[in-house]
């Protein structure tokens, strides 16, 4: 499994995201929207409406990643606040890895249900 939380501090764009963005729609994002820099070495993670998926995008120095995350099992809670980018701590950011909640206090049963 890759560990996002390796390549640089971890932030979560909070509510649903148009998953048929790319890469130049997600960096404006980040700019326009919440007026950080896409440049800066940081992960920002993205999800859609189906909550069982998310796009991780991250500059290299050289070129940005994008990455894509499809659970096969279940949906992810993601938090709806629209106007919100959180940063991750190294836990949460497995837990989201795993498909479990960002959130303490709410735990799914197993891997395969984590909405």
């Amino acid at each position: 499994m890759i560990n996002l939380y390796d390549l640089g501090q971890v932030y979560i764009v909070c509510g649903r995201t148009d998953m048929r963005r790319g890469i130049d729609g997600l960096a404006a994002i980040v700019k326009d929207e919440f007026d950080l820099d896409p440049f800066s070495g940081r992960v920002f993670i993205f999800c859609g409406g189906s909550r069982d998926r998310f796009k991780a995008l991250y500059w290299d120095g050289q070129g940005y990643w994008l990455l894509y995350k499809r659970f096969e099992n279940g949906k992810m809670i993601w938090p709806n606040n629209q106007d919100e980018v959180k940063a991750l701590s190294k836990e949460q950011v497995d837990w989201l890895m795993k498909g479990f909640s960002i959130e303490p206090g709410i735990k799914a049963t197993n891997a395969r249900n984590f909405y």
